[in-house]
């Protein structure tokens, strides 16, 4: 069992790229950290900010790492997208997209699909094959009056060449183009915390979240009441944890250290 201020934790809502791989070297013994959960019986949900990739995507990168995920347990930023857009418009319909096919695919669950035509809002995220021409015609749809939204924030994502451009960057850039600020989705907005709890069955002071940015990862878990863990194997460092208040409930160099505690 793992305490945290006396609270037994009985579910953990885990970050993905610089908390379990970077890029595609894992950062610890996976097959050994999943396992340690199921032994300790943690309910586990994947929470990630990239949304490049299916759900069918992630379960394939983690059967090859040797682990064993349902498709429950994996939320994405363009998931958080959906669900927020269905708010505005709940019986779906044609939308510009700007993102990778990744995106579109999501979105689709959520009957929203890209047509220039009759677009109702615009949806924009990371793509790596992103031109000018993209930029230009995303940002003069949203000029039309098109309510604008984007998948996350973040400015990087960990690379094993480094932090490499990020969602966040491609934001700034369309955000600048057409003067009008984006509705936002994934991590910290609550979207992505909200549907793991109520997925896990789970309450907010016996989750624990992990992340490797506090701007995003352990905001967005204080923000939603669950205890916060920091590992230092993504984009925050040693000097950002000592910067940012409140504290995580625990700073870890590695995710397997949890279990050390």
């Amino acid at each position: 069992m793992i305490l945290i201020d006396n609270a037994p934790i009985s579910a953990a809502i885990l970050d993905m790229d610089g908390v379990l791989w970077r890029y595609n070297e894992p950062l610890c013994d996976l097959k050994e950290l999943f396992a340690t959960f199921k032994k300790m019986e943690i309910k586990v949900l994947m929470a990630t900010n990239n949304g490049l990739n299916t759900i069918d995507q992630y379960i394939s990168k983690f059967n090859d790492f040797g682990v064993h995920i349902e498709s429950w347990q994996i939320l994405t930023s363009a998931m958080a997208t959906g669900y927020l857009v269905k708010q505005h418009f709940p019986n779906g319909g044609p939308i510009y997209i700007m993102g990778e096919k990744a995106l579109s695919k999501t979105l689709e669950e959520f009957n929203l699909f890209h047509s220039e035509k009759d677009a109702q809002a615009v949806i924009a995220g990371l793509t790596k094959h992103l031109t000018y021409d993209m930029l230009k015609n995303t940002s003069l749809m949203i000029q039309k009056g098109l309510p604008f939204y984007f998948t996350n924030p973040d400015p990087t994502y960990p690379s094993l060449e480094g932090n490499i451009p990020g969602a966040g960057t491609i934001l700034a850039a369309l955000e600048t183009a057409s003067g009008v600020k984006a509705q936002l989705a994934g991590k910290p907005l609550p979207f992505l915390f909200n549907v793991g709890l109520e997925r896990l069955n789970s309450k907010p002071n016996e989750t624990l979240v992990v992340g490797d940015r506090l701007s995003t990862d352990i905001k967005g878990g204080q923000e939603s009441g669950c205890k916060t863990a920091l590992v230092l194997t993504g984009v925050s460092t040693i000097e950002d944890y000592e910067k940012w208040s409140p504290k995580p409930n625990l700073l870890l160099k590695n995710i397997l250290d949890l279990f050390s505690l």
